[in-house]
């Protein structure tokens, strides 16, 4: 099995997955569907609980108590959560100046290749952190910061592997459009062929890395976004993804004692042996995701960065049907 949920608190451990997954599926749509809910959760909330984390990291200087003792401070202090977390928090931000038009970035053309940029940067954030695992620990262990036994080895160099070739699994960059009633940015071409390589990967990434926190960041905050494409919001993918993972990043980073020291608690197996099976099958679908990109890219005759490929698919109409025509578009 991938995870110990089983014993005294295993109905504690599925009712915060269920909790967490109704719970971003739940803000998600909050921040989606109005510019103050979007406000609000990626502006105000990021730039509170920013003054909050200097606040902490100023009084850990000075040798306070309350500081050293906090939270925060004691078990979320790799340089991977904080990154991730702007980067997220970057992300949806973007997506807003995209999606609201908001000033001359909102209009420019060159801007709608954010999306991929931000995406990419932040899947490299989890190779650079799969790598240093296999650097700090090849055929042994190794203990985080967050004092997390971590192994090393070829699972991290195959996911490694994985996340890089997802990033060329993105197609039709400048492919950004804005949905009737201003409610999301859409991404047409990033399909199914897409969507599921990526979960794949960055479920193996969270498995391999994150060993504590699969169970919630490697399957709850996955599927939020997904359920949310595949159902209502066809085409939103990436903004579904970029609101969830910020959402869940603030969370995690003020109440990490929910996630490692509660009943709620859930680590995985963390057996190499099974970290390899995941690695290789993420591995595995990333290849021939990008073998299927460049067979709709030979089938077109077109560069699949440049032009969109996945025109004429079903994912892509439907998406493309809530779009806002030129005309609204203009006004």
């Amino acid at each position: 099995m991938l995870f110990d949920v089983y014993g005294e608190n295993a109905v504690y451990q599925w009712i915060g997955w269920i909790v967490v997954f109704i719970g971003l599926i739940l803000f998600n749509e909050i921040a989606r569907r109005s510019k103050v809910g979007g406000i609000t959760m990626f502006l105000v909330v990021p730039g509170l609980l920013t003054a909050y984390f200097i606040a902490i990291a100023i009084g850990a200087s000075m040798g306070a108590e309350w500081a050293l003792n906090n939270p925060t401070h004691l078990y979320m202090n790799s340089w991977f959560h904080y990154w991730k977390l702007y980067a997220a928090t970057a992300g949806c931000i973007g997506f807003m100046i995209l999606k609201y038009q908001w000033g001359p970035l909102g209009k420019a053309h060159w801007f709608k290749c954010f999306p991929f940029v931000i995406v990419a940067f932040n899947i490299l954030i989890a190779v650079v952190s799969d790598f240093e695992s296999a650097i700090r620990a090849w055929g042994t262990t190794w203990v985080s910061s967050e004092g997390i036994t971590l192994y090393g080895g070829w699972h991290n160099v195959f996911n490694g592997v994985a996340g890089i070739l997802n990033i060329f699994v993105m197609t039709g960059w400048f492919g950004i459009y804005i949905s009737k009633k201003k409610q999301d940015m859409l991404w047409p071409d990033m399909t199914w062929v897409f969507i599921i390589s990526y979960d794949i990967w960055n479920f193996c990434y969270t498995y391999n890395c994150l060993p504590n926190h699969s169970w919630y960041c490697g399957l709850a905050l996955l599927l939020a976004p997904t359920v949310a494409n595949a159902l209502w919001n066809k085409g939103g993918w990436i903004q579904n993804r970029a609101n969830t993972l910020a959402m869940w990043c603030m969370f995690a980073q003020c109440m990490p004692i929910f996630l490692d020291y509660s009943q709620f608690s859930v680590s995985s197996v963390n057996n190499p042996d099974v970290n390899l099976a995941v690695s290789l099958l993420a591995l595995g679908a990333n290849v021939a995701a990008l073998g299927y990109v460049a067979y709709r890219a030979k089938k077109l005759g077109r560069n699949p960065y440049t032009n969109e490929i996945f025109v004429g698919t079903r994912d892509y109409d439907k998406a493309m049907a809530r779009r806002e025509d030129a005309e609204q578009l203009a006004a």
